[in-house]
């Protein structure tokens, strides 16, 4: 395999990561903004009955699930990226795309300073590039 191509599987593995947990993280924190108050759930249905009720989430359990794939894919990509270079790449993707998720589809107010914010990690994922 070229250099090239090594690097190109390295960088599709490390989006690869950075999608998939932003996809688990807006998955449960919708399925948790789903659920509401989880004091309140324990108050009215005790402990077990509020395990219960976020392990039928299913925005939860998909999340869940997308970030155990996270996980296996994040061990993929550090067998073939270098650490100084999938880490944070991977960190800074996943702010990124947080962000972006947050104002798409959970609707959140991603204030300028947030924005500022991800404009900086942006530029620090580019010149990981370079």
């Amino acid at each position: 395999m070229t250099g090239v191509n090594t690097a190109l599987h390295a960088w599709a593995a490390i989006v690869f990561v950075a999608v998939v947990a932003v996809a688990g993280e807006v998955l449960i924190a919708s399925g948790m903004r789903q659920l509401g108050d989880l004091d309140d759930i324990r108050a009215m249905r005790g402990l077990s009955g509020t395990i219960a009720a976020v392990l039928t989430n299913m925005r939860f359990v998909a999340g869940a699930l997308c970030m155990a794939v996270n996980f296996f894919a994040m061990l993929f990509a550090l067998s073939i990226a270098e650490l100084s270079l999938a880490g944070p790449a991977i960190a800074g993707l996943t702010y990124i795309g947080n962000a972006v998720a947050a104002k798409m589809f959970l609707r959140e107010n991603v204030n300028r300073r947030r924005w500022i914010a991800v404009t900086f990690v942006t530029i620090g994922v580019v010149l990981l590039t370079r």
